[in-house]
């Protein structure tokens, strides 16, 4: 709000309002000294508004900024006293009342501050004494309960946030990943489905399939992948058996059926094909669209990889069937575990064949934002339903960025890295693991993102219910 013009020396100036920052101290929140301060501040601005009727100026604004009301109170008393009125003039009574009320305000408020401060809990010695600040905005005030805090909270996080990754092999038993401690390969037709219904449980209703081929089924143009019968596509149709209303979505690359380690097809001279990997994929996507698939997602980063799968889709007539695209997938250090998990670190050359020993040439530079908006930019023209940026928690402005900049839903992968050093601190007692986890993917949904992929989900999920007092 404008501040008012302060009034002109005139027979006829309007009543002044009283706006300084003294004046307005019962308005800046403190109860402690309002009371006093209203009955002070009352006689004050009656005799100011007096004078200024009988053709006085006002006192510039200024000159109150700042002032303790008893201290003003008691310098307008000496004023009074040693000042000269003419006898019976109805300004020297008007300043003996302001006065006198501001004087009696001021001792009401200190009386009133004590009353105030005897009900608060003990201050430790040495604390300093000092009058209120006129501070009008605390936004303290918001954040004083725990049911306050939970009503004015802008992001919630709930397990329907989340989409639990699933590691498959073709045993029986749960295998353990020494690098992402309780996480374990799953048997396709026994811990899976174990798995997948305590998560459905605890309120978790999507997972994401990830399956360890046999490295006798891997083959450097990776046909595995689309086989009918395959680990995957048998995953899948295990899960929509059993529980028909969780959305699985599956993971499109070559990566865990290429005996050379790349999510595309490498040529001798190191190069990954895009075009012939493409071929590839779409017939990949498809095979797991057959088998139940509610979500395909093209995690390779092919140029054009979209447009081409649903078009593929399409014409094999599973036009329902979503694309959640990883459109803004770093080339990142934080992808370790899980290419334990599935053995999918690319392979070492050979004398006949080079092999890349990372995956820059296809992934994104860590380093590259505006890069990322490009490559969401032509997933959502291509048709993709969703967008996944991976990793999460160091790329929280690209998840930002491509939620500001996008209608459509934006994913987020806390991937295994993120989980593996969550875990480890835990485990040596460095940090509060519920506490540090639940902070964690809370940013990752205040960032911009509403699906969040983590091998969090089931315990995340389990702790949400319980500050919910949901048993």
């Amino acid at each position: 709000f404008g501040s008012r013009p302060a009034l002109a020396h005139s027979a006829h100036a309007p009543i002044r309002f009283c706006d300084s920052p003294s004046e307005r101290a019962m308005s800046a929140g403190d109860t402690r000294r309002g009371g006093g301060v209203a009955l002070g501040m009352l006689g004050m601005c009656g005799s100011v508004a007096l004078g200024s009727s009988l053709g006085f100026a006002a006192a510039p604004r200024t000159s109150l900024r700042g002032t303790n009301p008893g201290v003003l109170a008691s310098a307008s008393a000496g004023s009074l006293s040693n000042s000269v009125q003419p006898e019976g003039s109805v300004l020297s009574g008007a300043f003996l009342v302001s006065a006198t009320l501001a004087a009696a305000g001021a001792a009401l408020g200190r009386k009133h501050q004590s009353r105030v401060l005897a009900k608060a809990g003990k201050v430790p010695p040495g604390t300093p004494e000092v009058d209120p600040l006129p501070i009008r905005k605390r936004p303290r005030r918001n954040r004083r309960s725990p049911a306050m805090r939970e009503m004015f909270a802008e992001t919630t996080l709930t397990p329907a946030n989340f989409i639990m990754p699933v590691f498959v092999h073709e045993g029986q038993d749960d295998i353990p990943i020494s690098s992402m401690p309780g996480i374990s390969r799953l048997g396709v037709d026994t811990g899976l489905l174990r798995e997948v219904g305590e998560a459905v449980a605890l309120g978790v209703k999507s997972v994401v399939i990830f399956p360890k081929t046999p490295d006798e089924l891997k083959t450097p143009t990776a046909e595995e992948c689309f086989n009918p019968d395959g680990l995957a596509q048998r995953a899948i149709r295990n899960v929509k058996k059993a529980y028909p209303d969780v959305v699985v979505y599956t993971d499109v690359a070559l990566d865990p059926y290429n005996s050379l380690g790349h999510d595309g097809i490498v040529r001798s001279d190191g190069v990954i094909i895009n075009d012939e990997t493409i071929h590839y994929l779409c017939k990949q996507a498809v095979s797991q669209a057959e088998a139940g698939a509610d979500y395909v997602s093209p995690s390779d980063m092919m140029d054009g990889r979209v447009g081409a799968i649903r078009d593929a889709l399409d014409a094999a007539g599973f036009t329902e069937v979503g694309i959640m695209s990883y459109s803004a997938k770093y080339a990142s250090a934080f992808y370790g575990p899980f290419r334990e998990a599935l053995d999918s670190n690319p392979r070492l050359p050979s004398d006949d064949w080079q092999v890349p020993s990372g995956k820059q040439t296809y992934q994104q530079n860590p380093a590259n934002w505006r890069e990322a908006l490009l490559e969401a930019e032509l997933d959502e023209e291509e048709g993709a339903d969703i967008m996944m940026v991976k990793p999460a928690m160091p790329y929280l402005d690209i998840i930002k960025g491509l939620h500001e900049q996008s209608n459509l839903p934006i994913a987020a992968y806390h991937v295994s890295g993120e989980y593996a050093m969550l875990k480890a601190a835990a485990l040596n007692g460095w940090l509060d693991e519920r506490a540090a986890v639940l902070e964690a993917l809370l940013s990752i949904k205040r960032a911009g993102a509403t699906v969040i992929l983590t091998y969090y989900a089931k315990q995340a999920a389990k702790w949400l219910r319980e500050d919910a007092g949901i048993a």
